[in-house]
């Protein structure tokens, strides 16, 4: 028995070294496997990047040149000063489009999100179905129908058609605040509505300080769509001046006619989507956290 024992307490450190090394292992591959989708990843922004900075004849060279020489700056000079791509009148543009859309995606989605997680009203859960089924629509379906409204109303031609149905709620973000607010304990509420608060009340000063992480993702999630709207801008609205940076981007390498000047068409797109690495960089402590924390939390 004493041998026994013996072989066991040998034999108990060793598994622990195996299943430590097994661990090891384990996050070893995972880590590399990381690494490889990530530079997978970020090779073509990369290639983006360096090709903004090089002279037109050194872009499609065998083999590539990854260090640019010389370093032309002056790319993005060009680009942003050129007459078919009027910087800061499309980035006001998109800036408009992409708050106001903001702006009314947040405020509809809270309000419509409360009443199916908060308020008791018959036929509540049908609704949320219905409301749910609309996702399974593929936005083509619906596209000629509500262009044909907004015709009618004499909208198109202006921003409306893009803005004034986000302030109407979407599914997608309605079931995620939806959610969230079923993680807040029901006692808050309760007892507010016990002490005489309306739902108004319970809403704004209860519900939104605590939902801060979930609005803040809906918020994120929308203004990088409406930045990145390509389709919306190109079928309703004709003014060049109205463009937003998408679409003028666009237009702006169709000014080359049959030779495009990649480099130029590279400065012009790493100034688009230079806003959008800074916002996410800003806003990724609250991306992260209203991804994973839960209204416990914010109590």
């Amino acid at each position: 028995m004493d041998h026994s024992l013996a072989r066991q307490s040998v034999a108990t450190p060793r598994r622990r070294t195996m299943a430590r090394l097994r661990r090891i292992m384990g996050a070893s591959v995972s880590h590399a496997l990381l690494i490889i989708v990530g530079v997978i990843f970020v090779v073509p922004f990369i290639w983006l990047v360096i090709t903004s900075l090089k002279v037109k004849n050194q872009i499609f060279t065998d083999p590539l040149i990854w260090i640019p020489d010389p370093v032309m700056w002056e790319n993005y000079a060009r680009a942003l000063t050129s007459p078919g791509f009027n910087y800061p009148v499309l980035l006001g543009n998109t800036l408009f489009y992409a708050v106001l859309s903001t702006a009314g995606t947040v405020i509809s989605c809270t309000i419509v999100a409360y009443a199916f997680g908060r308020m008791e009203f018959r036929g509540r859960d049908l609704l949320f179905s219905i409301t749910l089924a609309t996702m399974m629509l593929p936005g083509i379906v619906t596209l000629i129908p509500t262009y044909v409204l907004f015709r009618t109303m004499g909208l198109i031609g202006s921003y409306a058609p893009l803005i004034v149905p986000l302030w109407f709620g979407t599914a997608f973000n309605i079931f995620l605040l939806r959610q969230f607010m079923m993680t807040i304990p029901l006692d808050l509420t309760d007892a507010a509505r016990v002490d005489g608060a309306s739902d108004a009340v319970i809403l704004w000063r209860i519900m939104v300080p605590l939902m801060k992480p979930a609005l803040m993702v809906v918020a994120l999630f929308q203004f990088l769509w409406s930045w990145n709207d390509f389709m919306g801008p190109l079928i309703y609205l004709s003014d060049s001046a109205q463009f937003p940076l998408v679409l003028g981007l666009y237009t702006f390498r169709g000014r080359f006619g049959g030779s495009v000047e990649w480099n130029l068409m590279m400065a012009a797109s790493m100034a688009v989507i230079a806003p959008i690495i800074v916002l996410f960089f800003v806003a990724q402590r609250y991306f992260v956290e209203g991804v994973t924390l839960t209204g416990l939390k914010g109590a």
